[in-house]
């Protein structure tokens, strides 16, 4: 027992990025009974489940769905549409597409990795030296991750789909949405993705278990050439079941269908164009809170240019190695839990605020409250000012 007191007692804010904050109504949504898997209620809902789905990721293609992380999802896409001994590249602007790049070369695969650091976007002069140094076309897909969540960056999906036709490769366009899906705007027919991965427990606000992958109908036809996919992992069945086993591989995820269902609705009730308007309006209050911190030297955000930041997490650096002790501190006396340093040079200086999903005003007010309060008992530099400069952001008319 100690004689300190904590102010951490009460309603804990778990202000990482990902798992998201899970709203009330998808608690209470999967809060029943395990139902019947093989008529009634749960059956009927996927229909209108994977519609929405589908409109959420701005497809009208093959949606396959997976009891897994996103790393799982990472290990469908690849299994259905490379074979070993073929290339994927792999252009790197955090720790995620280091990630995938790995899964891919543990099925088999050569990876082309491309490392441009974890503070800025794809440079696509080298992208595009490396694309027109393949005229043999060994390249069969090209991993993409929207948004690194390690180092905040979003990549320009667009403009890689524009090289790639300028270039005419066929390689395939495959995109890690799993921090994007629901925060950031992405429009997979629009942009000329081939093949999406997204997860259930970020923009999507349901308890991590379900991952999806979308894809059109070029991808397909490279599934169909391919000379063995794993049953598990095969998309075909999930993508056009026979019967309601089919979508899953087995057992349903009871629960998470009724959580996502629930989610879903929340996103529709909001309208699409407006969920990637809030989290747009409410990450420039993070960032303008953050922009006056740094004006003292010792907090840095990673990205410097705001129109290549994440609108859906933001990565930050204090010097001397201070990030760790601002988490625990925020934690431990303020019940806020910030995200850690992942895949940084310096760890223990890095920490990362999620603002994604189930988020309002006063959340992202509450949050950077808990980051200033941390500061001062730390006796951190900072510039001062910065919650006012969120609340006037806020304030404008988004």
């Amino acid at each position: 027992m100690t004689n300190r007191i904590s102010l951490a007692h009460g309603r804990e804010y778990l202000a990482i990025p990902g798992p998201s904050v899970i709203p009330d109504a998808v608690l209470q949504a999967m809060h029943r009974p395990s139902p019947n898997i093989y008529a009634g209620a749960l059956v009927d809902l996927m229909p209108a489940l994977t519609d929405d789905l589908r409109r959420v990721a701005g497809t009208r293609h093959n949606l396959a769905i997976y009891i897994a992380n996103g790393h799982g999802a990472w290990e469908a896409a690849l299994s259905n549409v490379i074979a070993p001994g073929e290339t994927v590249l792999a252009p790197a602007s955090g720790r995620f597409t280091h990630g995938w790049a790995e899964m891919a070369q543990g099925i088999g695969a050569q990876v082309d990795l491309l490392d441009f650091g974890t503070a800025a976007p794809w440079d696509m002069d080298r992208i595009a030296q490396a694309l027109r140094q393949d005229t043999a076309h060994r390249i069969k897909a090209v991993l993409a991750v929207h948004v690194d969540t390690s180092s905040s960056i979003r990549n320009n999906i667009p403009a890689l789909r524009s090289l790639l036709d300028d270039l005419g490769h066929p390689a395939l366009l495959m995109a890690d949405c799993i921090a994007s899906l629901g925060c950031d705007r992405f429009e997979m027919d629009n942009w000329g993705v081939d093949i999406m991965v997204a997860a259930c427990q970020k923009g999507l606000m349901t308890p991590a278990g379900i991952s999806f992958v979308f894809f059109n109908e070029k991808a397909h036809a490279k599934r169909l050439a391919m000379p063995r996919v794993s049953s598990y992992w095969d998309w075909t069945p999930r993508a056009e079941p026979d019967w309601f086993y089919q979508y899953f591989g087995g057992t349903a995820p009871t629960h998470h269908l009724y959580g996502l269902r629930a989610a879903l609705d929340l996103i529709n009730r909001e309208g699409l164009e407006h969920v990637w308007a809030r989290h747009a309006h409410l990450a420039r209050a993070v960032w303008a809170a953050c922009e006056v911190w740094a004006q003292k030297g010792a907090l840095h955000l990673n990205v410097a240019d705001r129109t290549l930041r994440s609108n859906a997490v933001t990565a930050l650096r204090l010097t001397e190695g201070r990030g760790t002790a601002l988490r625990d501190y925020t934690e431990s006396q303020l019940g806020l839990t910030l995200g850690i340093g992942l895949g940084m040079a310096d760890e223990d200086g890095c920490f990362r605020l999620g603002h994604m999903g189930h988020l309002n005003a006063q959340m992202v007010m509450a949050m950077l409250g808990g980051v200033e309060t941390a500061m001062a008992a730390l006796d951190i530099p900072r510039g001062a000012g910065a919650l006012e400069a969120a609340a006037a952001t806020l304030a404008s008319q988004p």
